[in-house]
């Protein structure tokens, strides 16, 4: 009886020893850490890993550091030009003072959901509709500092705040779809009456470029032709000067005498008689020589009857 007694004993401290090891040894996950308590009261913070603590006195709890994404309910705001909307956002939270989030609040978690709603009605309330809709980076930097002012006192940080929805009424969207129906016609007469208006431009220009051309290919013409004909004087007056100076210096090779100079005034004047002109007008001293060469002629004639 009492050996029975004895290993019922054993056994159950073996248990209360596997027990007290197993409430010993713990491990935590990475990117959580371990928060432990003893009686109550804060004692340690643990980091991932294995780690111990004293069984039945000590209370190791797990808080999770990572970011977390939370998504808020949808709800109905009113903005400042009195228009009922629906918003829905996700605020990117995360604990960095773990001490702070366990035991200043209750719950940072609901409270962060609690405080995301109304900082969402604060904001939207602030801005018109259309800020809204076009400045949403803008909304989302209004509610993560807005929030960050409660939240930096439970350990907890916004990283950033994304606006996910924001649907107003069924006759405001209607009012919407027309007036962006409006500027697009708008856009497409601007546009139109502008490719047009380039297009007239262009015309004008290609005339005026045309016109340009035409009056410097004129002028260019004309200047070609001026500089044919004078080059054409030119060759024409170096040709008659080169004749002149040939003659001129094959006279004056023969050194000519006064009855040569006759004989070649009465040769050009043959040969102005043979032009078709009517009127001839002959030098006094080529008249005498005429008459000379008459004379001259005549005994010439003469000289055969008398041989005869």
């Amino acid at each position: 009886m009492v050996g029975i007694v004895l290993a019922v004993v054993a056994g159950i401290i073996v248990l209360l020893v596997l027990a007290a090891i197993l409430k010993a040894v713990r491990i935590v996950q990475q990117g959580f850490v371990g928060v432990i308590t003893r009686f109550g009261e804060f004692k340690d913070i643990k980091n991932p890993g294995l780690t111990f603590i004293i069984p039945f006195i000590e209370v190791m709890k797990i808080v999770d550091v990572r970011e977390t994404p939370r998504t808020g309910d949808r709800q109905q705001v009113i903005t400042r030009d009195n228009v009922a909307v629906i918003v829905n956002a996700t605020i990117f939270s995360q604990v960095v003072d773990v001490r702070l989030a366990l035991f200043t609040n209750s719950d940072y978690l609901v409270s962060v959901d609690n405080l995301a709603r109304t900082s969402v009605r604060a904001v939207f309330g602030s801005i018109t509709l259309d800020e809204a809709f076009s400045q949403r980076e803008r909304i989302g930097t209004m509610l993560q500092t807005q929030m960050e002012e409660a939240t930096d006192k439970w350990g907890v940080r916004i990283n950033r705040v994304e606006v996910l929805e924001i649907t107003p009424p069924e006759q405001i969207l209607q009012a919407m779809a027309l007036q962006k129906q409006a500027d697009q016609e708008k856009r497409a007469r601007i546009l139109e009456s502008e490719g047009q208006q380039q297009s007239a431009v262009n015309v004008a220009d290609g005339q005026r470029q045309a016109a340009i051309k035409e009056a410097e290919g004129a002028q260019q013409s004309d200047i070609l032709r001026a500089q044919g004909r004078r080059q054409a004087l030119i060759l024409e007056a170096e040709g008659r000067a080169q004749a002149i100076a040939s003659v001129y210096a094959a006279i004056k090779l023969q050194q000519p005498d006064p009855t040569l100079v006759a004989i070649l005034q009465l040769d050009t004047l043959s040969k102005f008689a043979e032009s078709p002109n009517t009127k001839l007008i002959i030098p006094a001293e080529s008249a005498a020589l005429l008459g000379a060469a008459q004379a001259l002629k005549s005994v010439m004639a003469d000289v055969p009857t008398t041989q005869s």
